[in-house]
């Protein structure tokens, strides 16, 4: 079933009456859905208020809720830890065994599907992909070369030109990267919950102060699709921000057909497939992760 994306952004009054997620606005009832409907819960206004009872309903159906600063970008996500999977202890231990090889192993593996996705973006946008198509082939165990950043010093002035740099703080361009980052982090991160997975133990990230190291690991072959919208959103109008229009765009991409495998899928539910694949190949060694394909950018 393919799980809905609510983005609240005005004043609001978020409660629970029978199983289905009531929002009320000026005090009238503006939207109402099944809480087992939902898939991510996005907040970003300062006088939203949501009842407990609405917020364990939106864990105990595992459901990401996503808390947004007054910048409008995504700072914290809610996700259930306790009953998201029946073997999450059992689980939580072996991913804490997986050895150094493995995880260096599987870190390879997502630098190339990273590298090889913005190569797949900019020849998806005729650009030169020759530089970023020999890096890919040439990640190494661990990455310890780091051509995973020797390729985004290319790709960004590929992609964007000369004169862009990446800004965390920076408005335009900028922003909607980090929105669409963001948002596509708690996706990523609600399938790794849902597996049993613990999301702060990454195979690369281990920050001490990152909650989500798995799901920034794991996430990372997703950034190009962003990459992508926001180009094209660029396209169409210089006057960058984080408003209605931009936000659709970004967040559909959660919901939009991918291919995986030899199926077609909504983006949300191949993410619990590819975290399928991703624990199957904590143990074995000829395992090969395959990201699921976006259908917009296939030839």
């Amino acid at each position: 079933m393919i799980k809905r994306i609510v983005d609240v952004s005005e004043p609001s009054y978020l409660h629970l009456a029978h199983k289905q997620l009531i929002i009320e606005q000026k005090g009238e009832a503006v939207g109402q859905i099944p809480i087992e409907d939902l898939g991510v819960l996005i907040l970003q206004n300062p006088a939203i208020v949501a009842t407990q009872a609405a917020l364990l309903a939106c864990q105990q159906n595992n459901v990401a809720v996503v808390l947004c600063d007054q910048r409008h970008l995504p700072y914290s996500v809610l996700l259930p830890l306790t009953e998201a999977n029946s073997l999450h202890s059992k689980i939580i231990r072996q991913q804490i065994a997986v050895n150094l090889p493995t995880r260096k192993r599987l870190w390879q593996q997502i630098v190339r599907q990273k590298i090889a996705a913005q190569a797949i973006v900019l020849k998806r946008l005729n650009k030169n992909t020759v530089a970023l198509e020999r890096l890919a082939a040439q990640v190494k165990s661990g990455d310890g070369d780091n051509l995973e950043a020797q390729a985004a010093q290319k790709y960004w002035r590929l992609l964007f030109g000369d004169q862009f740099r990446r800004d965390s703080e920076a408005a335009g361009i900028n922003s909607l990267l980090n929105y669409g980052y963001a948002i596509m982090r708690a996706l990523v991160a609600r399938a790794i919950v849902a597996s049993g997975l613990h999301p702060a133990l990454g195979v690369n990230h281990s920050s001490q102060y990152d909650g989500l190291c798995l799901a920034d690991d794991l996430m990372e072959p997703f950034r190009p699709w962003i990459d992508y919208q926001v180009y094209r959103l660029a396209e169409e109008s210089a006057d960058l921000a984080i408003d209605k229009r931009s936000k659709v765009a970004l967040l559909n991409l959660l919901s939009e057909p991918v291919i995986f495998g030899k199926q077609t899928l909504p983006l949300m539910v191949a993410c619990h497939y590819l975290l399928a694949d991703f624990k199957r190949a904590y143990a074995d060694r000829s395992a090969k992760l395959e990201y699921p394909r976006w259908t917009v950018l296939e030839p």
